[in-house]
Parts: structure tokens; sequence; C-alpha cells
């Protein structure tokens, strides 16, 4: 008598999600916008008496800007939970950087977070640049009066983020890079808020 044998191949009562790029390089773009304070240091030298004076509190955009970085570790984190997803495993774990090679199918539950992450990372990509916009403003306005080596932090995450561009890094140092960087970045947001001037 023939005994059914349970179905386990990876792809049984599964799904193709969107390309996991599709979310991770959003998430990189948002740690983009905030290591890109690192500019303002020299070019907020160039400002002119013109200029828009932003009505935003220099604290609430700090504020926020940390919780940005916060979210936004998290969001790594979430990507380092799920790596048949997000790692890039298996034949394509050596792939660089591009889309249409680094999706799996994927069950509903995985599914289901693939969806709640891209939300969560649409909302901090916007909330990143706006907010470090302001802290920039603040910056070039004289609100915050930082030493260079704080700048030159955000500089080297800056590098990081763009070593992976030039370098067409495979989805798993992305991610892991990714993660270290939104590490580093609360840190110099921390710092950052030590050096608001108060009224």
């Amino acid at each position: 008598m023939s005994q059914s044998i349970p179905d386990d191949r990876d792809d049984a009562d599964t799904r193709m999600p969107p390309d996991p790029f599709a979310a991770v390089l959003p998430a990189l773009a948002a740690l983009g916008a905030i290591a890109s304070i690192a500019a303002i240091n020299w070019s907020g030298q160039e400002k002119t008496a013109s200029r828009t004076r932003t009505k935003r509190k220099t604290g609430a955009a700090l504020r926020d800007l940390e919780t940005c970085c916060l979210g936004l570790a998290e969001i790594f984190r979430r990507f380092q939970r799920h790596p048949k997803v997000f790692g890039g495993e298996g034949g394509q774990s050596a792939a660089p950087m591009k889309f249409g090679v680094h999706g799996k199918r994927i069950r509903a539950e995985a599914q289901r977070e693939y969806l709640h992450l891209m939300n969560d990372i649409a909302s901090k990509l916007v909330a990143a640049a706006q907010n470090a916009f302001d802290v920039m403003t603040a910056i070039e306005d004289g609100d915050i009066d930082a030493p260079e080596e704080i700048f030159f932090g955000f500089g080297e995450q800056q590098e990081k983020l763009n070593a992976l561009m030039q370098e067409r890094a495979t989805l798993r140092v992305a991610v892991d890079t990714g993660g270290v960087v939104a590490e580093a970045l609360i840190s110099l947001v921390r710092e950052l808020k030590r050096y608001q001037k108060t009224a």
C-alpha cells in the first residue's frame, strides 16, 4: 500500500511577491536622506540672507529625526528576520543588486509582512526627508552648532551607502549594511541634540 508523502517543496502553498529590492532600496534611500546632513557643514557657508527660515522648532525636528532613525533600524532588523525574502538565500545569494533575480516564493504570513514593511518604509522615507531637511535648515541658521566630527560621521555613513551602489552589493550585504548605518545614524542624531542652542 502506497503512502502519501507530504508536499514540503519550497513552493508549496506559496506566492511570488514583488521584488525584495523594491523594499530595500527605498529603506536605504531614507537612510541616505538622513546621512545627507553631512553636506550642510560645508554648503551651509554659501547661504543667502534672503532664504526662508523654517517655522518648525529645532527640538521637534531633532526628536522626530531620531524617531525616524529608530524606525529604520527596526525595519532593517525585520528584513534580517526574514532571510528567505530579504537575505538573498539560495542560488541568488551571490547575485548583485539587481531587480528580477532575488524574488522567491513565500507563504501568506511573509506576504503580509512584506506589505506591512512597504507601508512602514514609505512613511519613514517621507518623514526622513522632511526631518533631515528641517535639521539641516536649523544647522544652516545656527540653531545647532555641532563640531565637524559629527558631520564627518554622517559622511562616513553616506560613503557606506554609496559603496553599496558602486559595488552592486548582494541583497544580504545591502540589508546588513543598512542595519549598521541605521544604528550609527541613531547615535549621530543623538549627538546633534547635544549641540542645539537654547533660546
